[in-house]
């Protein structure tokens, strides 16, 4: 390869620190890039390209272990759709509206906490109109009294 993109070019181009970029390629994700007679690392556009892939595949959810386990298979079919990728994305949307019920859960118990005015956990814990979850353990040790 007589031209290539420099490390700082590529994680420029792609939007990603130099760290960034060496660790995906320790990890496998990127391929060993040719070097210069100079010794530099020499990476084609491909970098670029899969880079991007990578960073937005953790922006819907994958782990670095799921993009590289898709990134692989997308290596062995040349281009054809990857068989399971179909699956993946619906266990991945799965999990997502599981965290959005969390999050919401856990959302409307902090609203909850505000509006009864809970400022301190501890006395929070111990009165009876606490909205925060604890176990049963605090659930016994409740009294009558005024909330938080």
């Amino acid at each position: 390869m007589s031209a290539g993109l420099r490390s700082g070019q590529v994680a420029e181009a792609a939007g990603v620190n130099l760290q960034t970029l060496r660790y995906y390629e320790r990890r496998g994700l990127l391929a060993e890039p040719e070097r210069s007679p100079g010794g530099h690392r020499l990476y084609g556009e491909e970098a670029v390209t899969a880079l991007r892939v990578i960073k937005a595949a953790q922006r819907l959810g994958f782990t670095l272990e799921e993009v590289a386990e898709l990134l692989e298979a997308g290596r062995h079919r040349h281009g054809r759709p990857v068989p399971g990728l179909q699956q993946r994305a619906r266990d991945k949307l799965t999990e997502v509206d599981e965290k959005i019920a969390d999050l919401t859960t856990i959302r409307a118990t902090l609203t909850a906490a505000l509006e009864a005015g809970c400022d301190n956990l501890t006395t929070c814990s111990a009165s009876p109109c606490c909205p925060i979850p604890f176990t049963g353990l605090a659930e016994e040790s409740r009294h009558a009294g005024p909330c938080c």
